[in-house]
């Protein structure tokens, strides 16, 4: 459960740049999913709990296909940070954006020639 400054600000990150689908809504709670996995999103109580979520909160996607995922995030670079994707030691490629509320890490692992 992530929690977010606006869940309709929210829902519609999460479903312009990961294509995710709303499950369930209200205007303080919303469920949304991709491919078989969900994310509940809550209202933050204040903005002094969200700054100090924001601050520890980390959530890493793992897909099949990062550069179709690269694809669709690079179109909105200028309305969020975002790191581009770089390999690390441990096997993966990832990139980086920041919605706001968490640091999202989206990955796939190298695959071997």
């Amino acid at each position: 459960m992530l929690a977010v400054r606006d869940v309709k600000e929210s829902i519609a990150f999460y479903n312009e740049l990961f294509g995710f689908t709303v499950v369930v809504e209200s205007p303080d709670y919303a469920v949304i999913s991709r491919d078989g996995q969900s994310l509940h999103l809550m209202a933050s109580a204040s903005e002094e709990i969200t700054r100090i979520v924001s601050q520890h909160t980390e959530i890493y996607i793992e897909v099949d296909d990062l550069q179709a995922f690269w694809a669709r995030v690079q179109t909105h670079s200028g309305k969020y940070r975002v790191r581009e994707p770089f390999d690390r030691k441990y096997g993966m490629t990832e990139f980086h954006i920041d919605d706001g509320n968490c640091l999202i890490f989206v990955g796939e692992m190298i695959k071997k020639p």
